[in-house]
């Protein structure tokens, strides 16, 4: 199975940004022990700060693969293109976040993103990539 993570915004900064709300693990650490985990699954991995660069993963994985986990950051809140990205590929994705965005600030409770993807993970730190994972899975 080929399952491909895409992350958003600065989420290249976990473990050094906002520890209190997104941890101190990076997310590189926490890659490689989900693909040593999942060994007989394919794990691609993209992070852009660029809304365009994921639009343009999206679009380029969005035909091939057999799922996306996708954590927007920023762009979720904000980005009708990833919205319209994810709508118009084949490819299902699964919407994660890592800090519950439903209890943050007001503006954080929109996403473009959710009403295209099959589900929504939210608030359950980085376990939320290991359960989207099993859900394409099973």
């Amino acid at each position: 199975m080929k399952i491909a993570i895409i992350n958003g915004p600065n989420l290249n900064l976990l473990g050094k940004r906002e520890v209190d709300i997104y941890g101190n693990e990076s997310f590189d650490t926490y890659l490689a022990s989900l693909r040593s985990q999942y060994a007989n699954q394919e794990i691609s991995y993209f992070q852009s700060n660029v809304e365009g660069e994921l639009v343009n993963e999206i679009q380029r994985v969005g035909f091939s693969y057999d799922g996306i986990i996708l954590n927007p950051g920023g762009y979720t809140h904000t980005s009708v293109a990833i919205g319209d990205a994810i709508a118009a590929i084949k490819t299902p994705v699964i919407e994660v976040h890592i800090s519950n965005i439903f209890g943050r600030e007001e503006f954080r409770k929109l996403s473009h993103v959710s009403g295209k993807a099959r589900g929504v993970i939210s608030g359950l730190g980085l376990k939320g990539y290991e359960l989207a994972l099993q859900a394409f899975i099973k």
